[in-house]
């Protein structure tokens, strides 16, 4: 049975340990700790500025949800959000801690939200990637120059790679956008979606063979494909991110770079053609979401 406290008594009455009972999990802590962010509204629900309630053995109620309330109570004891592996309630956590008001605690998940994973911020179960890979071998014919009015007919293959990509859920698109960067004259450079109102990607890229010269590569707009370097970290300063960043130089290492990032996203390799057995090597790849 629950009773609303007395203004003046209750209040008074408070003592450490607080006993609090949150949705239904009990909880024992100090005043200190309850009214550690100032400002916020769990802190007024213990300094007088907002009326209690209490169950029938005394503990102060609070009606809200008692089993993400522990990484809120522990974060005003350290100032540190520790949340387990895994950890998939972050939007409840922040509709909990907005509702305590306590504006530290909705900073640090938002930066969690920005940086972690995809499948920390959620993701619908179902959602589906298909990608379609080719290549194909082109012969350049170009003009090497020795000096003034004395040139050298050259000839060169180059292999032009092509992904077709279609996913249903358009923030691991953008995800995926981040991933892998286009290496061009001028830097790196971040794909785009063929067209924002569809959920679809095309990559090309050409990878510069030692025997074509980087003024050749550049006249025929050919651009290379680049994902992070391992070690490379987000606070890196950009000059350093792009020389950095690893060539992706065959299809294999593009399968291989999709299905790290996939995977870590909770996708499930789904169908392989035309040998499950030799996923690197295939044409057409399905993940699904589980």
């Amino acid at each position: 049975m629950l009773s609303l406290n007395s203004p003046a008594s209750s209040r008074n009455a408070l003592r450490d340990p607080v006993s609090l009972n949150v949705g239904g999990e009990l909880y024992t802590t100090s005043l200190a700790t309850l009214t550690r962010c100032r400002d916020s509204m769990l802190s007024a629900m213990f300094t007088g500025q907002s009326p209690g309630l209490r169950d029938d053995r005394g503990n102060v109620f609070i009606d809200r949800d008692g089993k993400v309330f522990r990484y809120i109570l522990n974060y005003l004891r350290s100032s540190s959000l520790d949340l387990p592996e895994g950890f998939t309630e972050l939007a409840l956590l922040r509709r909990e801690a907005d509702f305590f008001q306590i504006c530290p605690l909705l900073e640090e998940i938002g930066h969690r939200e920005a940086s972690g994973p995809l499948s920390a911020r959620g993701g619908p179960l179902g959602a589906m990637v298909t990608v379609h890979v080719a290549s194909k071998v082109r012969v350049l014919h170009f003009n090497l120059r020795h000096g003034p009015e004395n040139y050298e007919l050259r000839t060169c293959s180059v292999r032009a790679f092509t992904v077709d990509l279609f996913c249903t859920w358009r923030a691991f698109l953008a995800l995926l956008c981040e991933h892998f960067s286009y290496r061009t004259s001028q830097g790196l450079a971040s794909p785009r979606p063929c067209n924002p109102r569809q959920n679809r990607l095309k990559l090309e890229w050409v990878p510069k063979p030692e025997e074509l010269p980087q003024d050749q590569y550049d006249k025929q707009r050919y651009h290379g494909l680049a994902v992070p370097h391992p070690e490379a970290k987000p606070s890196d300063d950009i000059m350093n991110v792009q020389w950095s960043a690893c060539e992706v130089t065959d299809m294999q290492g593009f399968v291989e770079e999709l299905l790290k990032v996939s995977l870590a996203e909770g996708f499930k390799v789904d169908l392989v053609t035309p040998d499950p057995a030799d996923i690197l090597n295939c044409t057409s790849l399905r993940l699904v979401k589980s």
